[in-house]
């Protein structure tokens, strides 16, 4: 069976990516990563999706982005309940290309030619590092920087939510079978992984259900 790396973070997208690598007849080796991230129950959340959904494997790495700060997520700063203009406060600077390049890393270990994120374009907190643009640049680096790239078969970056709404990600995430009351999405779940139902990512996920008429099985706090 071929091999796909898979950035599982313990969220509902990349809970549906895990299932559509699934799908497409990868050994999913999940890596999820501890980035000094203030919502930690969503790295619970990833080990229960990654045994769920079938993962071949699943692995949790450590970068420590909070020893930098500048972001909600990672710093003393308060997480907003509403979105507003411009790149919000969430936004953890470079978090993509540190995530990306750790799978890469794997990748190539395993001789894996395929890795898989669960980036979206369209219903999202408009973050740089969730463009197409990002991902078609981040490829192309992979195929540069590293031996598989340069004497192998070369690696694909895929991005198989990138232009799907959230309503879509539900539905298809329905059709897998995928149980998003494992999954956690909030920016400041509690330990126990229960979501504060204020939060921007909050406020997307539940808009993705109710829009997809799928009742919403996330635990609020």
């Amino acid at each position: 069976m071929k091999k796909a790396v898979v950035l599982l973070s313990g969220g509902m997208d990349s809970a549906v990516v895990v299932a559509i690598a699934r799908e497409q007849g990868f050994a999913v080796h999940a890596l999820s990563v501890r980035y000094g991230q203030r919502h930690t129950s969503e790295l619970d959340a990833a080990a229960r999706v990654a045994a769920t959904l079938g993962a071949a494997a699943h692995k949790t790495v450590h970068v420590d982005l909070r020893s930098i700060g500048g972001s909600a997520l990672t710093d003393d700063i308060d997480v907003p309940e509403a979105g507003g203009p411009g790149i919000p406060v969430t936004y953890v600077p470079a978090r993509n290309t540190i995530m990306l390049s750790v799978a890469l890393g794997w990748a190539e270990v395993l001789g894996a030619s395929d890795i898989f994120c669960g980036v979206n374009a369209v219903d999202y907190s408009g973050y740089p590092d969730c463009r197409p643009e990002f991902i078609e640049a981040f490829e192309t680096l992979a195929n540069l920087a590293t031996k598989a790239g340069v004497e192998g078969a070369g690696l694909r970056i895929q991005a198989p939510l990138l232009h799907m709404s959230k309503a879509d990600i539900v539905r298809e995430g329905t059709r897998l079978g995928v149980d998003f009351a494992q999954t956690v999405s909030c920016y400041q779940a509690d330990g126990q992984g229960r979501a504060c139902g204020h939060c921007d990512a909050c406020r997307l996920r539940a808009a993705g259900f109710a829009d997809a008429g799928v009742p919403d099985p996330t635990h609020y706090a």
